[in-house]
This record gives C-alpha cells, structure tokens and sequence, in this order.
C-alpha cells in the first residue's frame, strides 16, 4: 500500500511548525520530513526534535542531507539520539549535497565519499565499533536506539546502482511515471549485483501537489519545482553522455538562465520562468482531487512505495485538508478493494 510523507522547510515559526506536523499526522501521513539547508532555513534537528516529540505515529528524517556539512560522527549522535527520543522513529535521507553545499561556494561530494558515510553512520548508530580517521570510536548508548533505515536520493544510473546495492530506499524528486520506471531499472540492476531483493527497497516520489479545479492557478503554485530539479540534471549532463540520459530529464533545461538558492523552492521564483507547462505536469502532481489521485494510483501500479508531499504550495494547511479528505482514504480504498 502506497505510504504518504510529507516534507517542511525549516524557515517556519515553531509553533506553526508543531500544528502543521499535527495536522499531517492526523490527516493520514505516515512520514515527515525537512529540508537540510543550515545557511537558507533553521537548522533541522531541533525541528526534527519538535516533530517527534509532537507525533505518536509519524517516522521522521532529512530529506535529505549530506556527509559533508556536519561530521559523520555528528549526523549519526544527532539520529541516534532522536531515535531514543522518538522510540526508533527515525529515518536517514542523504544525498551528495545541494543547497547547503552550493550556497556556501562549494561543489556537492563524491559517491565514495557518500557511500563510506553511510556505513559509518549506520555502525555507530547500532553501537558498533568503528576505525575514524585512526581513532576508535564507540556509541554504546547508541545500541538499543534503534535501527536507522537509510534513503539516498538521486538521479544518475551509477548513484541509482549504489542505492540499489546499499540503502534501504530511494528519493526520487519527480513525480513523473516514464522516468521514475527509468531509474527503477538502474535500482534494481544495483540490488541484484548484491544479490537484494529489488522489491526490498522503498521507492519515494517527492514532489509538490496543488488540488485545483483551475490547472493554471495550480501550475503557478509547483512552477518553483523543476527548476529545482534542473540544479540535479546539470550536474548529470556535465557527467554523462547525452545518450546516456533519457531526454525527458535532460532537454527541459536548455533555457534554464540561471538560479538563486535564495529563492530555493519557493512559490513565484523568478527563476522557475523557464519551466514549461508540460514538464510542471509531468513532475508535479496537480490538478483536481481526482486527477491527483488518478497520478498517485498510478505512481503506486510502478513500484513508488511513498509519495512525499513537499508542502512548499503557499497553502499549506488547505492542502494537508484536502489529502486528508480527498486522496489518502480514497487511494487507500482503492488498494483495499
């Protein structure tokens, strides 16, 4: 059965923060996660903190951050201790670093690097000894925290194939069925090589959702998603071979002028004026309360384990109403019956 998350930046007042989480929860949302940009928005860990002492259901984590912001030893402590104060509802979403890299002047990190990270964190974690930078390390407090379960996100066939071989799940920013199913098959070829279940790894859709009878008035409000996209799809052109890539991801960016991180995914960018009409609504989902469930039912008959709403619409309590009462019963009815 199709699960729903939800992701908030971290630029809200706290106690509006609380209400929103309270309200997802609620209305039906079995995950929640925040954006991890420390230079644009709020640092996310006493939010994640709000968050879980505020749900008694909801998992929780970073959508996504990075192994180079933070120590590692740092990224696990913080998620080890969340997990003991969630009573193990923690998740670790992690990615080679975006805004919180770019904003400060510097490129995102390696795979190896992400890859190496990630098992660091996982043992100390768990409460396993573990060699860092020459020096033993051990979170004994840690090992009945709970375990971690680890989502990278990405686009690229050779990040797609690590993913496959070592994570637990999958963040794929689009909610656009032709190339989720493209990168489920770069996925599933990384498990297999690790002799893994395919089907053992969750597969994510984040993306933003507007319900409007007016398709205009809804394309206005997710235009800001693409072009954030269009920041990933530039680093893949610059490192694959265009027949590489399916043109799908890759074409909508030849007008692209540029982007402002200080408007980083926010309602009306002016940057975001280059994203047409057809690509909003093949990577947003949008629409009336049926078509938004029509994408959503579909997006479940590929494989996509979670849709993650990214609650960035400008309306955002309209919206948790709506998904609440319009879709997540509805999609849910669908599957049961």
């Amino acid at each position: 059965m199709l699960t729903f998350g939800f992701t908030l930046k971290c630029d809200w007042e706290p106690s509006e923060f609380v209400s929103l989480t309270r309200e997802a929860e609620a209305a039906g949302f079995e995950y929640g996660w925040v954006f991890d940009s420390h230079i644009l928005w709020q640092e996310p860990y006493p939010y994640l903190t709000l968050m879980a002492t505020n749900t008694s259901r909801m998992r929780m984590g970073t959508c996504v951050t990075n192994p180079v912001v933070r120590d590692v030893t740092v990224t696990a402590s913080v998620h080890a201790t969340l997990n003991r104060i969630s009573g193990g509802r923690m998740d670790l979403g992690i990615g080679r670093g975006d805004s919180s890299r770019r904003v400060m002047g510097k490129k995102p990190t390696t795979m190896a690097v992400m890859e190496e990270a990630i098992d660091q964190i996982r043992r100390l974690c768990h409460g396993e000894e573990l060699e860092y930078e020459g020096q033993q390390l051990h979170m004994p407090w840690a090992k009945d925290s709970g375990k971690l379960p680890v989502w990278i996100a990405g686009y690229g066939p050779k990040v797609l194939n690590l993913t496959g071989r070592v994570a637990d799940g999958v963040i794929l920013q689009f909610a656009d069925p032709h190339l989720i199913k493209w990168c489920m098959g770069f996925l599933h070829e990384g498990a297999r090589e690790a002799g893994r279940d395919p089907r053992s790894i969750q597969v994510m859709a984040a993306a933003p959702a507007f319900i409007d009878d007016s398709i205009e008035r809804a394309r206005d409000h997710v235009r800001w998603f693409p072009a954030l996209v269009s920041n990933h799809v530039v680093d893949l052109v610059n490192r694959y071979k265009p027949e590489e890539l399916p043109p799908e991801l890759t074409t909508y960016i030849r007008n692209r002028q540029g982007y402002d991180y200080h408007d980083h995914a926010e309602v009306g960018a002016a940057h975001a004026q280059f994203v047409t009409d057809e690509v909003v609504d093949r990577f947003c989902v949008i629409g009336n309360a049926e078509q938004v469930r029509e994408r959503l039912r579909e997006l479940e008959s590929i494989g996509v384990t979670q849709f993650n709403l990214y609650l960035m619409s400008g309306d955002e309590h309209r919206t948790l109403e709506q998904f609440g009462r319009d879709v997540i019963p509805a999609v849910r009815e669908a599957v049961s019956a």
